[in-house]
């Protein structure tokens, strides 16, 4: 369940650069950055040089027991609201304690990994460093990132793939006070790689907003919907200005827009759009 290098952009590029797509189950941003500022990486440094730097991952970890999978859309909002969790803890930025990890992840490609997790593996996975995330049926667990190399064991083992997930009954129409993730509607792809690039999709987002923008739609719970948009909506949607999730088309799909992040009436409002077209 994963979906690596996934590379975001912003209607062509963001400073970040492309997120590029890996292993399924993972993903990530490719292209060029360097310093961290306070809405993410900025454009100093070459693709070539992003490419360079040791490469670090954020693993998220799905709970996904026998008898009670959680709804397939419920896992999606869950894992894009562990995503921007992670973001604004206190521990990610400044001097606390992951924050050189995040600075070292963010300087290189945007990678992020979806696994599973039942029984004592759950117990064991939410044991180690990190913050569990819950939704209306889902729980998903976000770390701090991790080199390519170097999953603690209790992660090692866990699997990346062959795991799908639906929902029971159809999801609630995005409503306008909080931004929506729109799926691109000719795509598939299995629960974990979506997970991975809403999660880029709402990284996206993040990095747009003002402090003030951040700090009330944290108070509120990131509320956020996940949608598949309609084929012409999406059409306008890629072409508006707001920030777009671009596969690099390394697994699953073929290269081209997967997200894009509109922004909500009251919680996270971004640049772009047309408002009021939901």
């Amino acid at each position: 369940m994963s979906s690596d290098d996934t590379s975001p952009s912003h209607s062509g590029d963001i400073s970040p650069g492309p997120l590029a797509e890996g292993p399924a189950g993972s993903a990530g941003p490719t292209g060029s950055a360097g310093s961290t500022g306070p809405a993410g990486p900025t454009a100093s440094a070459r693709p070539a040089d992003r490419d360079a730097a040791p490469q670090y991952v954020l693993p998220l970890v799905l709970h996904l027991e026998k008898t009670d999978p959680p709804a397939r859309t419920d896992a999606l909002r869950t894992a894009a609201r562990a995503v921007l969790t992670i973001l604004a803890d206190e521990r990610s930025t400044g001097e606390g304690e992951w924050a050189r990890a995040m600075r070292d992840w963010e300087d290189a490609r945007i990678r992020k990994v979806v696994r599973r997790a039942r029984g004592a593996e759950w117990r064991k996975a939410a044991a180690l460093p990190g913050i569990t995330v819950t939704g209306g049926s889902a729980e998903v667990r976000v770390y701090p990132p991790i080199p390519l190399d170097g999953w603690p064991k209790e992660l090692a083992k866990l699997q990346v793939s062959g795991t799908d997930l639906d929902d029971p009954e159809p999801p609630a129409a995005p409503g306008p006070e909080g931004p929506v993730l729109w799926l691109n509607p000719e795509l598939e792809m299995s629960a974990g790689k979506t997970m991975a690039q809403v999660g880029h999709g709402a990284q996206l987002a993040w990095w747009e907003l003002s402090e003030t923008d951040r700090k009330a739609w944290r108070e509120a719970g990131f509320p956020l919907s996940v949608a598949t948009a309609a084929p012409d909506r999406w059409r306008e949607l890629v072409t508006s200005g707001l920030p777009v999730v671009r596969d690099a088309g390394f697994t699953e799909i073929a290269p081209g827009p997967t997200v894009v992040a509109e922004g909500g009436e009251r919680f996270c409002p971004l640049p772009g759009g047309q408002p009021g077209s939901r």
